[in-house]
């Protein structure tokens, strides 16, 4: 069969797909049960920035006044949620997964400024943690940011958290950016080991009969995976870091056009709700079995094969406009 092992931020996986972070990576028995699964990594449920502060005895009341909180931690930290001890148990979550299973544990933070919580990077090292992945995230919706503002904050994070840790930190992105590809490039020369696109948060939808504005589209679709792979394809080779790719990633051909494009890594969420992570293994096995078929005895062999940097027309990643399928239809 062939060799699935792969290079990920200086880590040996013995495969590329990776369990992403999400209530499915949340225990021990989730991790054990991904491993089992065959699944080349593992990251942990994100810790969230306000979790921390609070830990770090801010005062709630003047948390609320703050801009960078989303609104439903407010709701979630109003049962009086013991914050404390729930860190308490993602430090113990690691070192006893570090002791039960060989799959390397990334944890994460989802983190939405720079300021104060960066120390409490070094409790997940100690714990064992093998990587950190900080879950970044800014809208742009703010009428008095320039997007040079806007974007200032993936370098503030790293600035602040470099000298924190030692093990590799990956940044996990959204797409909204004036500049995308300037913003990849440029994050790549940073310290990250790794820049994972995209990400995906909450989203909003509106209940027309009560009036509410409402959390939905919370899995992704396989209709999502373009996105991803476009620049996936685009950035390969062209950057300074790792990539891997997130979001819409529903079955193994999913998951080999994703090394095709580029991809050093593949983290999956939403299609181990729908199946169970004993789905990982199909996964797998797919992308075994079109090895074999196609004679690649490495993931290096065929990782970036279609890029932009390796096709001959790299302009069809660039395409915006379906010219050659509606041209001429009314």
């Amino acid at each position: 069969m062939p060799d699935l092992t792969t290079k990920f931020i200086g880590l040996s996986l013995r495969n590329p797909l990776i369990a992403a972070s999400s209530g499915l990576t949340n225990s021990l028995e989730d991790i054990v049960e991904f491993e089992k699964s065959g699944v080349g990594a593992v990251v942990l449920k994100s810790l969230f920035e306000e979790e921390i502060r609070i830990e770090m005895k801010k005062d709630l009341s003047k948390m609320t006044q703050e801009s960078f909180i989303y609104p439903e931690t407010i709701d979630f930290y109003d049962n009086f949620y013991d914050v404390e001890d729930m860190l308490t148990k993602y430090l113990t979550l690691i070192g006893e997964a570090k002791k039960t299973v060989s799959i390397p544990i990334i944890a994460s933070i989802n983190c939405v400024t720079a300021e104060k919580w960066p120390y409490y990077a070094s409790t997940l090292q100690d714990a064992g943690a093998d990587a950190l992945e900080l879950n970044v995230f800014s809208l742009p919706s703010d009428f008095s940011h320039t997007p040079e503002k806007d974007e200032r904050l993936y370098f503030d994070i790293v600035e602040a958290i470099k000298d924190k840790v030692n093990i590799p930190v990956i940044f996990k992105i959204g797409f909204y950016s004036s500049n995308l590809a300037s913003l990849i490039h440029r994050l790549s020369k940073t310290e990250v080991a790794a820049i994972t696109l995209f990400n995906r948060f909450y989203s909003p939808d509106i209940d027309i009969e009560n009036f509410q504005v409402l959390s939905s589209y919370v899995l992704s679709s396989p209709d999502e995976l373009p996105l991803s792979l476009r620049w996936i394809a685009i950035m390969a080779g062209r950057v300074e870091c790792d990539l891997a790719a997130s979001t819409g990633v529903h079955n193994g051909q999913a998951l080999i056009k994703q090394i095709l494009a580029g991809a050093n890594a593949v983290q999956v969420a939403s299609a181990f709700y729908i199946h169970g992570k004993e789905y990982a293994g199909q996964m797998i096995m797919a992308l075994e079995e079109w090895m074999d078929k196609h004679g690649f005895n490495t993931i290096d062999e065929c990782r970036g094969k279609m890029s932009y940097s390796h096709i001959d027309n790299p302009a069809a990643y660039e395409r915006t406009q379906f010219m050659k399928h509606f041209a001429g239809k009314e």
